[in-house]
């Protein structure tokens, strides 16, 4: 049997994942808000007609009358795109980097009851979606293409993320700046590696 080339394998297991993860066949269908013994389910049907009508229902429609907040913003937020390529995503995502980025959000984000999968369903989460949308990511596109049914999100580990960052731009750059901090070395710096 020929031996495959390493890009050969991962446009293998890009596309396996694509056929085997077709948002038809598997999909969140809950996003299951917990701390404590508290736990509220929001259906993911009500965000998906949140983002296309710019109205909420159920749950949804409590809970944002609550923090006022207007629906039409949390529509636009889960209908924001974001092209980026298939393969190069896959590859980033299985980077030290990229594996460090996932599991700092796996914190926050994962199957319910199954906490050690947050990792791997994130990034299948996320090439699922991709793959289904030729390179454009969403909040919705990847609720439609995350690998299980209900998908638990940590209040705890939200908040705590929130208080470091009072915007959507510290939010993002939280999520991409401490990522690095275990990468580095003890002056701060990113480590390098020796040349060959």
């Amino acid at each position: 049997m020929p031996r495959l080339s390493k890009r050969q394998r991962l446009t293998a297991a890009v596309l396996s994942l694509g056929l085997m993860g077709s948002p038809g066949a598997i999909a969140a269908e809950n996003v299951v808000f917990v701390t404590g013994a508290f736990r509220r389910s929001i259906p993911v049907s009500d965000l998906v007609y949140l983002a296309d009508t710019g109205r909420a229902r159920g749950l949804m429609s409590d809970v944002l009358m609550i923090a006022r907040v207007d629906p039409a913003e949390v529509s636009k937020l889960l209908k924001a795109e974001l092209s980026i390529p298939l393969l190069l995503t896959s590859r980033l995502l299985s980077t030290r980097l990229g594996e460090a980025l996932l599991a700092r959000i796996a914190q926050i984000i994962y199957p319910l009851y199954a906490k050690s999968a947050g990792v791997p369903a994130l990034r299948a989460g996320v090439i699922n979606a991709l793959v289904a949308t030729d390179g454009k990511l969403s909040a919705i596109s990847f609720l439609e293409a995350y690998p299980v049914n209900e998908m638990e999100v940590s209040i705890p580990a939200l908040l705590a993320v929130m208080q470091k960052a009072k915007s959507i731009s510290e939010l993002v750059q939280f999520f991409m700046e401490s990522p690095l901090d275990g990468l580095r070395g003890n002056n701060g710096a990113t480590e390098a590696k020796p040349a060959p």
